[in-house]
């Protein structure tokens, strides 16, 4: 007799192979959201709550990937879906993405003392909301799967989410303008800082543009789905 899994991501996929897709993105969402109450604390210099909130994101961080495999584990290979498997998995892999640039970002604040250059403030503030924005958009087209699936993905749900898709297009292209303006602050400004300080403050200004590109790739995941 065959045993029955006990997993309730395997019951989700019983449902709809969408429903740990969404699980998994709210809870990247959960740790992309800790980004600015740990950047706010870098700001204070208190390195005791940088500890602390990086340690949060590499709790939720873990808990997204365990998700993933997961998901991975109790996917069925002759799953009859309206999506191709693979796109899925991809999907999937977009998504983690976000959540493991978001440890790397806290990782780095936790390696080093970094002091943040009074020059370059607004402009991180500028790429940190630019960035909260996108991955909550990001979120929202994938909140909208189960709505697509129902109308066969057309009708004013395709509409709606081929607009979505658009903004965070428009988005991701917005903060590379950010982007280019951070680091020709930065490089203004090399002189006055540490060497090793500066390599650091440019690995975390292109991973918080990373978690962007990550966004984009989800909108472009979802832009096949709806092609197909």
């Amino acid at each position: 007799m065959a045993m029955k899994s006990t997993s309730p991501l395997a019951g989700l996929l019983r449902k709809s192979p969408f429903k740990p897709i969404q699980e998994h993105m709210r809870k990247v969402f959960s740790c992309v959201c800790l980004l600015p109450p740990l950047l706010d604390a870098l700001y204070r210099n208190d390195q005791t709550q940088v500890a602390e909130f990086a340690a949060q994101i590499g709790v939720i961080e873990t808990e997204a990937d365990k998700m993933k495999s997961d998901f991975r584990l109790h996917m069925p290979k002759t799953l009859f879906m309206p999506v191709d498997r693979r796109d899925l998995l991809m999907l999937l892999r977009d998504q983690d993405a976000i959540a493991d640039t978001t440890e790397k970002i806290s990782q780095i604040l936790t390696s080093r003392v970094m002091i943040v250059p009074e020059e370059i403030k607004e402009l991180l503030d500028e790429l940190l909301e630019g960035t909260m924005e996108i991955s909550s958009d990001a979120k929202l087209m994938i909140e909208e799967l189960d709505e697509l699936v129902q109308v066969g993905f057309g009708g004013r749900e395709y509409d709606k989410v081929i607009k979505m898709i658009a903004v965070v297009r428009k988005s991701e292209h917005n903060i590379d303008k950010i982007l280019h303006r951070i680091k020709r602050k930065l490089f203004t400004i090399e002189d006055t800082l540490n060497p090793v300080s500066v390599m650091f403050w440019y690995q975390l200004i292109e991973h918080l543009g990373d978690i962007s590109n990550h966004a984009e790739n989800i909108s472009d995941r979802l832009l096949l789905f709806l092609s197909k």
